[in-house]
């Protein structure tokens, strides 16, 4: 799959990035954000930080649960403990796990000059310290943000990211990104990612907690709690973090200006997940609500309750913004090259003569 522009140097012995051309003419459309003013939003630190202690809280009353019905009090105070370490844990480190699980490898402009500067420009106009930056070698076009704060923050793309959206739709993705930067979603994103995790192997390994003589649950309890803390768990996340989707994505079109460019890049992800499956995440099935959009397959039971919306409604509501701003489709920011492996996208997607729908239909 070739193209021009997105170019990326030797990132890493084995990472795989070795010398790819990934998009298009990225250095010549500066993606609208060369010379425009910083995006004034208000964002609400001390309701974040509330919602954060709330999630944490909760995490942690689930982790004493999880070790009273499999090891009675004594299973609950070593579950508490664990509960109070990976906090701590996963407060100054969880960025660094989440990133070390999909294989980011960092970049810089010697290795993906024009991503760099498509973040530095977005992370400018949204009024952010520059991120580190990575890109993951996975063909699943996604992405996702990382990081305790702004001063310590990541944004990661996938390779199959830069095949297969036009720098505009990029450039909204990256800006989605940014604004959970900004509202400081990354802290409890990647924190309630990593507690679920611990939560999820510690009702797996439920036995090794098990309690001696009269304290030691039935069975059933135990495989009915190893079954059913990981979904507790998930549910914890999904109720913080589906709204923040929704606030990202808006706050995302106004630091990239083009909604639509956003809602179009969103279609093509959520047609790329549906077709190639994500090995990482299946895996790690807690760092999915990291993502833009939801990176599993739908196999499982982890995607029961999926903390992502509706992808329609998110496109829906970001049509409506474009609307209030006064945006509409222009060359550029939708249309493609026909080395574009989604061919044109600017005409109706029923299938049409002279018209592809995409490599996934």
């Amino acid at each position: 799959m070739t193209g021009e522009g997105f170019t990326t140097g030797k990132v890493s012995p084995g990472a795989g990035l070795r010398g790819r051309s990934l998009g298009s003419e990225l250095n010549r459309s500066h993606i609208g954000v060369s010379g425009c003013d910083v995006v004034d939003h208000e964002v609400e630190t001390p309701m974040n930080t509330v919602k954060t202690g709330m999630l944490l809280a909760g995490l942690m009353a689930l982790f004493g649960v999880v070790g009273y019905f499999l090891g009675g009090g004594t299973g609950m105070m070593i579950a508490l403990g664990l509960g109070l370490a990976t906090n701590l844990f996963a407060y100054w480190n969880s960025d660094r796990l989440a990133l070390a699980a999909h294989h980011a490898v960092e970049v810089d402009e010697r290795t993906a000059p024009e991503l760099v500067h498509m973040v530095r420009g977005l992370a400018q106009r949204a009024g952010l310290p520059m991120p580190r930056v990575y890109l993951i070698d996975n063909p699943q076009p996604n992405a996702f943000a990382t990081g305790r704060n702004p001063e310590n923050a990541a944004v990661a793309a996938t390779t199959g990211l830069l095949h297969m959206l036009s720098p505009d739709e990029v450039a909204g993705v990256m800006a989605h990104e940014l604004a959970h930067i900004r509202n400081r979603d990354t802290l409890i994103m990647t924190v309630s990612a990593t507690i679920a995790g611990a939560i999820a192997t510690l009702a797996q390994f439920g036995f090794l907690f098990g309690g001696r003589g009269d304290e030691r649950p039935n069975p059933i309890v135990i495989l009915a709690t190893a079954l059913l803390a990981p979904i507790a768990a998930m549910i914890i996340q999904m109720a913080i973090s589906r709204s923040r989707e929704y606030d990202a994505d808006r706050m995302g079109a106004e630091i990239c200006g083009q909604p639509l460019a956003l809602a179009s890049a969103l279609a093509r992800i959520a047609g790329g997940v549906a077709h190639i499956p994500n090995p990482d995440a299946e895996r790690r099935p807690a760092t999915a609500s990291l993502f833009i959009v939801n990176p599993l397959s739908g196999q499982g039971v982890d995607n029961l309750f999926s903390t992502h919306p509706a992808t329609e409604n998110r496109i829906a509501a970001l049509q409506a913004l474009a609307q209030e701003m006064g945006a509409s489709a222009q060359p550029g920011f939708v249309a493609q090259s026909s080395s574009s492996p989604w061919g044109s996208v600017g005409g109706s997607s029923t299938g049409s003569s002279g018209t592809r729908r995409g490599p996934w239909g």
